[in-house]
């Protein structure tokens, strides 16, 4: 069977293979293989790959000594996984229990397993998990060589946006203009207006931005700080545990890139981000909105809130994923130049 994997030369596989399996790439169900001197690793998301690898499809083995849950079923079940968590999305109790316990009994290295139990809710967007498998509902997760610590009953993290935040983490230090620092040293300013447990801060600062990460969960800030402490950033870090409105003023002008990660409401923000911005700065401005206009709305809120203070550019129009039946998750990438 034909499955994406990245070819690399055989000297350079251990750390390829490193690479990949902190960014949980790595189809567990497949052979690693070697053939005339290169190494085929196989990847669950091609286009998560780094853009310095190559991904090509390569006929490859699945792993003869390795249960999976499919096996055990005899259909393929559904569901996300985050570090060592299944995320399954079940409305019969009994198939996401056969799920949870085929899970459980294959060899795939996964201890935990829950069920979603309510939609997101609240404006810390938490939700209810039933804990089928495991000892709670803690977590450690991987991403990009990155290390995150939550707990999924307390605070919002989706891995499906993985491919995301590497797109935008890997903008850091491309700005036109950054702030400088006290010994000189320009040093990009970049501020999460809803931070929570730091999945853009934290690769941020390991890219050497000055990061601020705020959040009204106080559950979430601290992970956040833990999170740049198990990521060696605390010294870039400054987590705050407020509504960011209320932090905008203290941050007047401060900000080279703005993080607005709040689809449902982020234009009601606006008026702070214009108060954070720089005269140079980005804003990834995300937005759910009806496939016929996915992009216009957000872009016209943005333009309402800046000019004729700014200049507004939109670099990226892009979009994420489909959210509902004619509605899509977008992120506009835009530069305001005062």
């Amino acid at each position: 069977m034909e499955v994406p994997c990245v070819r690399v030369p055989r000297e350079e596989g251990e750390a390829t293979r490193r690479q990949l399996a902190e960014a949980d790439l790595i189809d567990d169900e497949y052979e690693i293989s070697v053939a005339e001197g290169d190494l085929y690793v196989p990847v669950v998301d091609p286009e998560a790959v780094s853009d310095d690898l190559e991904v090509v499809s390569r006929p490859v083995s699945e792993r003869e000594t390795q249960t999976t849950p499919a096996d055990l079923l005899g259909f393929e079940p559904s569901y996300e996984r985050l570090g060592t968590a299944a995320l399954l999305d079940e409305d019969d109790d009994e198939r996401a229990r056969a799920i949870a316990d085929a899970v459980v009994e294959s060899d795939l290295p996964l201890e935990t397993v829950v069920n979603k139990a309510s939609k997101v809710k609240g404006e810390t967007r938490v939700r209810d998990w039933d804990l089928l498998a495991g000892e709670d509902t803690t977590v450690v997760h991987r991403e990009y060589g990155c290390e995150f610590a939550l707990d999924l009953s307390d605070v919002y993290f989706s891995p499906r946006l993985a491919t995301e935040r590497h797109r935008v983490a890997e903008q850091v230090g491309e700005l036109r203009r950054a702030s400088v620092d006290e010994n000189g040293a320009k040093r990009e300013r970049a501020l999460d207006m809803f931070a929570g447990v730091g999945p853009f801060v934290i690769p941020f600062a390991k890219r050497g931005a000055e990061c601020v990460g705020v959040d009204i969960n106080e559950t979430a800030i601290e992970y956040l700080r833990e999170n740049a402490r198990r990521n060696g950033v605390e010294d870039r870090v400054t987590a705050i545990c407020e509504d960011v409105r209320e932090v905008a003023a203290e941050y007047e002008n401060w900000a080279d890139r703005l993080v607005m990660n709040l689809p449902h409401s982020a234009d009601d923000f606006l008026e702070s981000a214009v108060t954070l911005a720089s005269d140079d700065c980005v804003i990834h401005y995300y937005d759910i909105q009806h496939e016929d206009d996915p992009f216009g709305p957000g872009e016209r809120a943005i333009r309402e809130a800046a000019e004729p203070d700014y200049e507004v550019g939109v670099e990226t129009e892009r979009v994420v994923r489909s959210y509902a039946p004619h509605e899509l998750n977008v992120c506009l990438d835009v530069r305001l130049e005062r």
